[in-house]
């Protein structure tokens, strides 16, 4: 995660995140640098927009989406009649994902974890 926050350091910083910068804030942090790691971040920041990305981030709710449409769906049905309460319902249905193989969830992040330990 170090290496995450060391990027972010130096785009809230205004500062070009390339290698030699990204070395330098995890030094100065104590962080033992795996330069392969750095080579790998460096690489795959290159065509992000990290302002946009942390927004997008920030605007996704953790945890906390499939309840918070199940209650406005509830309020809608009190509200506004039985037609509108029906579709309601059947948009705030979220599918139950908790059963998932382990395989699924590697693939969401393929080799993410090992990149960041």
């Amino acid at each position: 995660m170090e290496y995450v926050y060391a990027a972010l350091i130096l785009n809230e910083s205004g500062e070009e995140i390339n290698e030699d910068n990204l070395t330098n804030v995890l030094d100065a942090a104590g962080v033992d640098v795996e330069e392969s790691r750095v080579k790998a971040l460096v690489a795959a920041l290159e065509d992000v927009d990290i302002d946009d990305a942390v927004s997008e981030a920030a605007a996704v709710p953790a945890g906390g989406a499939a309840a918070g449409g199940a209650a406005g769906a509830e309020e809608a049905a009190d509200d506004d009649g039985d037609d509108e309460a029906e579709e309601a319902e059947e948009t705030s249905d979220v599918p139950d994902t908790t059963d998932d193989d382990d395989e699924d969830d590697e693939a969401d992040g393929e080799g993410l974890g090992e990149l960041f330990g």
